[in-house]
């Protein structure tokens, strides 16, 4: 199977009938790991190229948001797939445990400050979407929001869900370009990456004791994020389940995701047309001039000129 229609089976088309069940991790679409990395690299050079056309453009941005649980490789994605993007085009954000100033705002707040700005690429490293899952597995952290008690019922995830539609809708109405990606990894893998984490040094700063006890909600976050794929992903801004088992069939996914929609965008560089080509041609001939003459007047010169 083509990387290409590998991607489209990954994304969720109908939210409805969609199961997490349904997605192996240890999905590799038939490919091997030296025909996946050969891929990769021509996604990388072309995602570059498209980079450039994104920012000469002017008119989109992208917004990609990366979820998966401890360990799934949300970090190697993005070393891996943006490798080769200029990064005065592109920026980072990880998402952490919310600052007072943040919480002292609406949940959405805190991403709607950091989406990028036109002919920018952004990554979110987890996102708005935590408010829907880690605070859902972890309730109690809903009363660090001072809600007002009679806003927090029964239906506050399928609200959160609403509003997070609303949200990035305005965000591809407004140019924004919403690519979603749950690395989808599975329990036995994790735990391998958490031992490989403790085993060698240049890792152990990685681990914490909190993977550990997140580790045994498992069944809870699968539920949960089964709810929120089911209830967030749409045309507009499409959720994509990523095999995560495997590292390099995980990037790969990615990156040809990526490389299709900025294709899709029909990204152009300017035409320079009329008065302002008639000004840059007058530019080049005088650009020519000057180094004909300055070859010119570096010609040694003959005896019979002397």
């Amino acid at each position: 199977m083509t990387p290409s229609k590998l991607v489209k089976r990954l994304r969720i088309d109908d939210p409805d009938r969609f199961r997490l069940a349904a997605f192996d991790p240890a999905d590799t679409g038939g490919l091997d790991k030296d025909d996946a990395q050969a891929l990769l690299a021509d996604d990388v050079k072309r995602l570059a190229e498209l980079q450039q056309r994104l920012y000469a453009d002017g008119r989109w941005a992208l917004l990609i948001v990366l979820q998966g649980m401890d360990a799934a490789g949300k970090d190697g994605v993005i070393d891996h797939v943006m490798t080769g993007l200029n990064p005065q085009g592109c920026s980072v954000h990880a998402f952490k445990a919310p600052s007072e100033e943040e919480l002292s705002h609406e949940f959405l707040w805190r991403a709607a400050v950091r989406v990028p700005e036109r002919r920018r690429i952004g990554i979110f490293n987890r996102s708005h979407y935590e408010e829907t899952l880690v605070v859902r597995v972890h309730p109690e952290l809903l009363e660090r929001q001072k809600l007002p008690p009679r806003l927090v019922g029964k239906n506050i995830w399928k609200e959160r869900f609403q509003d997070i539609r609303k949200f990035e809708r305005h965000l591809a109405r407004s140019g924004v370009a919403v690519l979603k990606f749950f690395l989808h990894v599975s329990r036995e893998e994790q735990r391998q990456r958490l031992l490989e984490r403790l085993e060698q040094p240049a890792k152990r700063w990685k681990f914490s004791m909190t993977d550990i006890a997140e580790r045994k909600l498992w069944d809870k976050y699968m539920a949960a994020y089964e709810d929120m794929l089911r209830g967030t992903s749409r045309e507009f801004a499409p959720w994509y389940v990523v095999p995560a088992d495997r590292k390099w069939f995980a990037r790969l996914t990615v990156a040809r995701a990526l490389t299709e929609t900025l294709d899709s965008l029909d990204l152009q560089f300017p035409r320079v047309e009329g008065a302002a080509l008639k000004e840059l041609e007058q530019v080049r001939a005088m650009l020519e001039s000057e180094g004909s003459e300055h070859v010119d007047a570096n010609t040694p010169s003959t005896s019979k000129d002397r």
